[in-house]
């Protein structure tokens, strides 16, 4: 019989408590965000990356199971989702809380939501280049990655654009522009800035988590 490495049992227990303990963090968010929510059409447009994404991630657990660490950046990116889709970006009390305090002209909680899209999927990314391509430990991994969320942001753009175009006025809880004419573009360097920092500060915790991946028990 082989002995099992020091700390493997932990870890092991780890993988498999973590991941059923997320989901059900964000079911419970999911049933308290669709609890009369303030604009039923502009809720199921903010959070139906949740509503795909978590299932998706459970059927591929056994297949291809994430970094711990992309797990709970997942989670935390749907609980800002289904905030931001419950009362929609522009009324959301706390960003209406750091307003007053801040003084600033408008509710910045799409600011921080569209930090988000960079700062989480950048590790998303990352962690499916660095396990199915030859990019791992390449210098072109962060630029290309960087590159990735601002694509995927410029398509959530183009996706608000279209629902502008065709739901008018009825939209306009979706885009949460709050009168700002350059509101696409800030939207876009925050998710520039996102994942920049993502990768500065995160990157070599991630490697740490995925080398756990190479190891498992």
């Amino acid at each position: 019989m082989p002995t099992a490495l020091p700390g493997t049992a932990p870890l092991a227990a780890r993988r498999r408590r973590l991941p059923a303990a997320l989901v059900v963090l964000v079911l419970a968010a999911v049933a308290v965000s669709a609890w009369r929510p303030e604009d039923p059409v502009t809720w199921l447009l903010e959070t139906v990356w949740v509503l795909v994404g978590l299932p998706l991630a459970v059927l591929a657990r056994r297949r291809f199971p994430l970094s711990d660490l992309l797990c709970c950046l997942l989670a935390a990116h749907a609980v800002v989702l289904l905030v931001g889709g419950h009362y929609t970006y522009a009324e959301v009390p706390a960003g209406d809380w750091v307003r007053d305090l801040l003084g600033l002209e408008r509710n910045p909680y799409d600011r921080f939501g569209h930090l988000m899209q960079g700062f989480v999927p950048a590790l998303l990314v990352r962690e499916l280049l660095v396990r199915t391509s030859p990019l791992r430990g390449s210098r072109w991994l962060a630029p290309l990655v960087v590159c990735a969320c601002l694509a995927f942001s410029a398509v959530f753009e183009m996706l608000e654009w279209a629902a502008a175009v065709t739901g008018g006025h009825a939209a306009d809880a979706f885009l949460a522009t709050q009168g700002d004419e350059w509101d696409t573009q800030w939207d876009m360097f925050c998710a520039l800035i996102g994942a920049s920092l993502s990768l500065l500060l995160l990157g070599r915790l991630h490697d740490r988590r995925l080398a756990e991946l190479t190891h498992r028990p």
